[in-house]
C-alpha cells in the first residue's frame, strides 16, 4: 500500500497560521520553543530532564498502574509504564475528547503519529526511552461534541441528559445505540469484531472514561500506548502551586492576553483561537463542572452558592485539588507539569491555541514542549484509484473546491478551447496601442479608451463563462463521475478524516487498517499523506 504526499498548503484545508509554522516563518518563531526536527529533540530532552524530578515520576507511575489495573494491557505497555521510573525516559503526548466510538477518523492518526514518533526517536537516541501517551480529556463537559460518530454517512448518536465531566458519565442508553449500530454494519468477521469491541467497552463498564480506556487499549496496547486520565487527586497535587497562582495572581490571564495582542499585531491573517479568563479553572463536584470567578476577594463557582474567601479557597485547593479542573488554556500546563513530556501532537486548531501559551509556561518555569502537527491522511481504495486513472485525474486535483474541479474537468475534456487567455492578451495589446494614440492626440480620450477596454474584456469573460456553462452541460456524465468520487473521498466537501469514523474502513480492511497506518505515517515528514488501500 504505497503512499504519496502533497504539501499541507496545497490541500487548501489548513490555515495560514499552520502553513506558516510548517514553513518556519520568522513571524511565528517567538511563539514556540523548538521546531519538530530530530536534532532538536536532544535539546528538549536536556531541558525537560533538568526540570522533571524523581518524586513526580513515582507519583505518575503509581497513578498509571492504578488506572490500568482494570484492563488487560500488553507487556509492551506495561514495560513503558515501568520505564517512566528512569530519568532517561520521556513521553510524547496526544490528547482527545472521549468521543463515542473514537469519533472522527483522525483520532487514529493522532495516536499512530504519537506511537511512530516514539519509534523514530528511539532509533535516533537509543540511550533514551520514549513512551507514547494518549491523554483522555475526561474533564471536558461538552457532551454535544462527543455523543455521536458518523458511519457510512449516517449519524450514530447517544441521546442523554447530562451534566458535569463527561468522563464520569454513566453509560445508560448506549444499549440502544449498540443495537442500532449492529444492524447498520451487518454481518462478517470484521463487523463481529466491531460489535464485540463496542459491547465490551460501552455495555460492560460503568463510566465513559472506563469505556474509552478499554476501547483505545484494545486497538493500541500491543503498540505500547499508555492511556492517562488527568482527573486524579495525586496528579492534581503536583499542580497545586499552579492552581494557587491561577487563583491569586492570574498569571495565565496576563501572559496569554499579552501574547494575543502580539499575535494580532502580526501582518498575517491569524485568528486567536481562545481568549483567557481571569481565572482559567473549573470546579468539579457531584455532577458539576462550572467556572470559578472572583470579585473583590470572594471566589465563587458560577451559577451556584459555592463561595470562598482567599484563605478558605486555598484550604480547598490543598485538601481537594482534584476538584479544580483546568480549562483549555491551563490544561496544557497541567499536562506538562505531571509528565516528562517532550512533544505534543495535535491538529491545526490545537496547535493554534498552544502558540498562545509559551509566555505563560515561561512564567511558571515549565519547559514548553515541541509542537507537532499530527499526520493527516486521505484513504483511497483501489477502485477509486482506478476510476481516477481512467479519467486521467490526479488524486491531488480531488482537493480542489468542487466548482474549481468541475471547471478544470470541463476544460480538460472539452474538444474546444474554452480558455480565452490568448484573446484577452491580444485585446490588451490592441488597447496599449490605443492608449499610446490617445496620449499623443488628446489625453481626454484616455478615459473613453479605458471604459471601452473594460467593456470588451467583460464581453470576452461573459462569452467564456457561457461557453464553459454549455460545455459543462454537454459533459454532464463525466463531471458526475468525477464529483461522485470527490463526494465519497471528501464527505460534505470536508476532509475525510473529519467526517468518517474508523468503522467505515475497519469493516473492509480489519486490523490491516491500523497496521498500514503504522507502516506509512511519518510524523516528521510535514506533508499530507494519501494512503492507497488494497
Amino acid at each position: 500500500m504505497p503512499s504519496s504526499y502533497i504539501p499541507f498548503k496545497k490541500t487548501g484545508y489548513f490555515s495560514d497560521l499552520i502553513c506558516d509554522y510548517l514553513d518556519q516563518s520568522h513571524r511565528l518563531q517567538p511563539f514556540y520553543n523548538k521546531f519538530p526536527e530530530l536534532n532538536n529533540f536532544k535539546l528538549q530532552i536536556e531541558e525537560k530532564q533538568a526540570s522533571f524530578n524523581k518524586e513526580s515520576r513515582e507519583i505518575l507511575i503509581k497513578v498509571l498502574q492504578s488506572q490500568n489495573e482494570s484492563i488487560s494491557v500488553s507487556s509492551k505497555t506495561s514495560k513503558n509504564i515501568s520505564a517512566l521510573k528512569d530519568s532517561n525516559t520521556f513521553t510524547v503526548t496526544t490528547g482527545h475528547q472521549l468521543n463515542l466510538f473514537t469519533g472522527p477518523l483522525y483520532f487514529f492518526y493522532k495516536i499512530v503519529s504519537t506511537i511512530n514518533l516514539c519509534s523514530e526517536l528511539k532509533k535516533e537516541y537509543p540511550n533514551y526511552n520514549f513512551v507514547p501517551i494518549y491523554w483522555m480529556a475526561s474533564e471536558d463537559h461538552d457532551f454535544d461534541e462527543i455523543n455521536f460518530f458518523n458511519h457510512n454517512g449516517k449519524k450514530v448518536q447517544w441521546s442523554k441528559q447530562v451534566s458535569g465531566p463527561v468522563g464520569e458519565l454513566n453509560l445508560s442508553g448506549l444499549d440502544a445505540v449498540y443495537e442500532a449500530f449492529s444492524v447498520e454494519i451487518g454481518l462478517g468477521n470484521n463487523a463481529d469484531t466491531l460489535k464485540t469491541v463496542f459491547k465490551e467497552a460501552y455495555l460492560k463498564h460503568d463510566t465513559l472514561a472506563e469505556a474509552t480506556r478499554y476501547l483505545v487499549n484494545t486497538f493500541f496496547s500491543e503498540l505500547g500506548l499508555v492511556i492517562l486520565d488527568g482527573n486524579d487527586k495525586s496528579l492534581k497535587q503536583l499542580f497545586i502551586p499552579n492552581i494557587k497562582d491561577e487563583l491569586l495572581n492570574k498569571t495565565t490571564f496576563q501572559k496569554v492576553s499579552e501574547t494575543n495582542k502580539n499575535l494580532n499585531k502580526l501582518e498575517a491573517d491569524y485568528k486567536v483561537q481562545v481568549n483567557p479568563r481571569e481565572i482559567n479553572l473549573f470546579y468539579i463536584s457531584d455532577g458539576l463542572r462550572e467556572r470559578i470567578v472572583e470579585n473583590e476577594g470572594i471566589y465563587q463557582v458560577l451559577d451556584t452558592d459555592i463561595k470562598w474567601d482567599v484563605e478558605t479557597i486555598i484550604d480547598e485547593v490543598e485538601n481537594n485539588p482534584e476538584r479544580f479542573s483546568p480549562n483549555v488554556i491551563t490544561r496544557p500546563l497541567y499536562q506538562e507539569v505531571i509528565l516528562p513530556n517532550l512533544c505534543y501532537i495535535g491538529g491545526g486548531g490545537e496547535l493554534a491555541y498552544w502558540f498562545q501559551l509559551k509566555s505563560s509556561f515561561e512564567a511558571h518555569q515549565v519547559p514548553f514542549p515541541i509542537l507537532l502537527l499530527r499526520n493527516s491522511v486521505l484513504l483511497i481504495s483501489k477502485k477509486q484509484r482506478e476510476k481516477l486513472e481512467k479519467l486521467d485525474i490526479d488524486i491531488s486535483e480531488m482537493f480542489l473546491k468542487q466548482d474549481d474541479l468541475i471547471t478544470k474537468v470541463t476544460r480538460q475534456f472539452s474538444q474546444i478551447d474554452i480558455d480565452f487567455t490568448a484573446q484577452k492578451n491580444q485585446l490588451n495589446k490592441q488597447f496599449e496601442d490605443l492608449y499610446e494614440l490617445a496620449e499623443k492626440t488628446d489625453k481626454s480620450f484616455l478615459g473613453a479608451v479605458a471604459a471601452q477596454e473594460r467593456k470588451q474584456v467583460k464581453g470576452l469573460e461573459h462569452l467564456e463563462k457561457r461557453l464553459l456553462k454549455a460545455q459543462k452541460r454537454k459533459l454532464k456524465e463525466v463531471i458526475g463521475r468525477v464529483t461522485n468520487i470527490q463526494d465519497t473521498l471528501f464527505p460534505n466537501q470536508s476532509l475525510q478524516e473529519r467526517q468518517a469514523n474508523f468503522s467505515d474502513f475497519y469493516l473492509e480492511y480489519g486490523d490491516q487498517l491500523i497496521q498500514q497506518l503504522v507502516l506509512n505515517l511519518q510524523p516528521l515528514k510535514g506533508e499530507f499523506t494519501i494512503l492507497n488501500l488494497d
